[in-house]
């Protein structure tokens, strides 16, 4: 029962997670950093948005290494729904007209993207690739999730800026709020073993 729990949480957080960024793609007010890096390097690969996403996970796993992070169930899933959750997003979500419509999208895809987060780390069967970057070196430097989740997403925008990727007032807002709200989300979604009852 707790695994079918787990596993329920584990899947609608990175389908959740993938409409969040769909969101933030249709406001069109600026990619949050990840994103603006995989914007940068999608036109050289010659694949959709999603499968960007997807095969960009598949490459941070190889900084685990250096951390020692051992990749879960989670982790697995995570390479290959959350790309495709995107692309889905985008077959269904219309282009907001506006400013306040594109705001609106932008401020939900950001929120929503770190309970998202939040929500699938705390199922506890393994971190996505990025993720699990972010854990890692929390682990291994004692700092706090908001501190080194800021850190990262600053890291990956200048690169992705560098790569081309848009850069906007929506990447800045992102870049320094997500570690905010998944450092309050992750405590409220963790999902803790049940305590065996004492021996009689």
């Amino acid at each position: 029962m707790m695994m079918t729990h787990r596993l329920f949480q584990l899947f609608w957080g990175l389908c959740l997670y993938g409409f969040s960024m769909a969101l933030m793609l249709r406001a069109n007010l600026g990619l949050d950093p990840w994103d603006v890096l995989h914007q940068g390097i999608a036109p050289s690969l010659g694949l959709s948005f999603g499968m960007t996403v997807n095969l960009v996970g598949l490459v941070v796993l190889l900084l685990w290494i250096p951390l020692r992070q051992r990749p879960g169930v989670g982790t697995v899933l995570n390479i290959v729904v959350i790309g495709t959750a995107v692309d889905l997003s985008l077959l269904i979500l219309p282009t907001p007209e506006g400013y306040a419509a594109r705001f609106a999208f932008l401020i939900g895809g950001i929120v929503l993207n770190g309970i998202a987060g939040g929500a699938y780390i705390g199922a506890g069967l393994g971190p996505g690739p990025r993720d699990g970057l972010m854990t890692g070196l929390c682990a291994r430097t004692g700092w706090p999730v908001k501190i080194v989740r800021t850190a990262i997403e600053l890291a990956v925008l200048t690169i992705g800026w560098m790569l081309g990727g848009t850069v906007g007032v929506g990447t800045v807002l992102y870049a320094i709020s997500i570690g905010w709200v998944v450092h309050h989300a992750l405590p409220a979604l963790q999902i803790k073993p049940r305590k065996e009852p004492a021996a009689p």
